[in-house]
């Protein structure tokens, strides 16, 4: 482990600090745009990004994917059954857990907020090169592993 230093903490140069406000500042940009074309929130988005991915799962392995608040998870689920974007069924297996699934209307606002999605994530990252990108992606693996590690010895 590195040595910890005793200077002044510099918030602005914070790595898990600059990690949150970066999340923050591209979840706000993403909400703005399918959340005034859809009347949906990040969260909402998460539950059918997942459903997207997987087509039907339990709210658990939304919860497991998305590392959401279980109560969070379970109020978007709610949203989406209510607005007709998804289909809410008993887990076959266990009584206390739900099914989901996209439902047509569901699968049909997927299909037109996925390329929203991509775009963004495109203009997101424009400023970066392949490489860079590539490098992205093994460095944020590594960080995501190495705080995994850190909640499980918290």
């Amino acid at each position: 482990m590195p040595a910890v230093s005793d200077e002044p903490l510099v918030l602005a140069r914070f790595l898990p600090y600059r990690f949150s406000i970066l999340a923050e500042r591209i979840s706000r940009a993403f909400g703005a745009r399918y959340g005034a074309a859809f009347g949906l929130g990040i969260p909402e988005w998460r539950v059918m990004a997942v459903l997207g991915e997987l087509n039907r799962c339990s709210t658990k392995e939304i919860i497991a994917r998305t590392e959401m608040d279980p109560v969070k998870v379970s109020r978007a689920a709610g949203r989406l059954v209510d607005l007709g974007l998804v289909q809410q069924k008993p887990h076959p297996e266990d009584k206390r857990a739900q099914m989901l699934n996209l439902t047509r209307k569901g699968g049909d606002v997927y299909g037109r907020i996925l390329p929203m999605a991509r775009a963004l994530e495109a203009e997101f990252t424009s400023v970066l090169d392949a490489e860079e990108r590539r490098a992205l992606d093994v460095i944020l693996t590594k960080l995501h592993v190495s705080a995994g590690r850190l909640q499980e010895t918290s």
